[in-house]
């Protein structure tokens, strides 16, 4: 059973798209940030992520591989776990590269001391 803006159903899309492909949206969010690569580049990256999920939910699990719905939601949901692990990244690098300029005032931020 389909649901209609995935294009497949929601087992597959929590069990493939948020855990494999957002595991490899993770990998490559933190190994951006650890070469101190642009976030704009885990956006493009997170784009093939997202035609690679299409794919393979339609060749794996009979999914419609021309829903531009389903690849835009399963897309964003790659790209959302893609920079926030690299946000995550980039802040544990900048307050231990740099300890005597900046702390860490939360998860996802740091200030200056």
């Amino acid at each position: 059973m389909a649901i209609i803006g995935l294009g497949t159903s929601i087992t597959v899309f929590l069990c493939f798209t948020v855990l494999i492909m957002g595991g490899a949206a993770v990998l490559t969010g933190r190994a951006l940030a650890l070469s101190w690569r642009s976030p704009w580049q885990v956006i493009f990256s997170c784009l093939g992520l997202g035609l690679v999920d299409r794919f393979f939910v339609y060749a794996l699990f009979d999914g419609a591989l021309s829903s531009i719905v389903g690849y835009l939601v399963h897309t964003m949901t790659i790209m959302t776990i893609g920079i926030f692990a690299y946000r995550v990244m980039y802040v544990s690098v900048m307050v231990q590269q740099y300890p005597w300029l900046f702390r860490r005032s939360s998860l996802l931020t740091y200030r200056t001391r």
